[in-house]
């Protein structure tokens, strides 16, 4: 029974060891952020976003794109949730992440959705753009900027939320540009 019983723990503790820590809940993560913020003196950039999303990690991309990531970094506290996911990847999805996408009114937007915070969690702005549809006016997810009227909405939203300078607004209007044709 010792011989049988001793394997059996080994394999439990290396079972454990391997196994995936659950994601932070939605509340947990904005709740550090606008700790972080706070101490920092920055605005708070949520972006849902999920691993099969490939304009997710074209926002990504340029958002850390060494011309442009400074000033970010400088300006936001920036942080992700994650939200439909394939079958297969459930478990990489913060609990509570849909919620907060519904309650910003971001679920039938498509992903990316990002919302920028002050710090007492005002919203400040979130990723739709007035656009014209059919001779109607609507709400259209700019997601990752790329196309003209989407990086320049972008770049209104930026002017409103930080202290950016001109040089710094026109090297980002570069950057996010590159999305349209890469």
């Amino acid at each position: 029974m010792k011989r049988l019983l001793l394997p059996l723990l080994l394999v439990g503790s290396i079972t454990s060891l391997f196994a995936q820590k659950a994601p932070a809940s939605a509340d947990e993560i904005m709740k550090e952020a606008l700790a972080d913020a706070k101490k920092q003196n920055k605005k708070v950039l949520v972006m849902f976003h999920a691993s099969w999303c490939g304009w997710c990690h074209k926002m990504d991309t340029s958002l850390n794109d060494a011309s442009v990531k400074k000033f970010f970094d400088d300006n936001f506290v920036i942080r992700h949730l994650v939200v439909f996911e394939s079958d297969g990847k459930k478990n990489l999805e913060n609990p509570g992440g849909q919620d907060m996408l519904e309650k910003y009114e971001g679920k039938d937007q498509g992903i990316p959705f990002w919302l920028i915070f002050d710090q007492g969690e005002k919203l400040l702005a979130d990723s739709r753009m007035k656009a014209i549809v059919n001779g109607v006016e609507k709400l259209q997810n700019t997601g990752c900027p790329a196309s003209k009227e989407e990086v320049e909405y972008f770049i209104e939203v930026l002017k409103k939320t930080t202290t950016l300078t001109e040089d710094q607004v026109e090297k980002i209007r570069v950057r996010f540009r590159r999305n349209e044709t890469h």
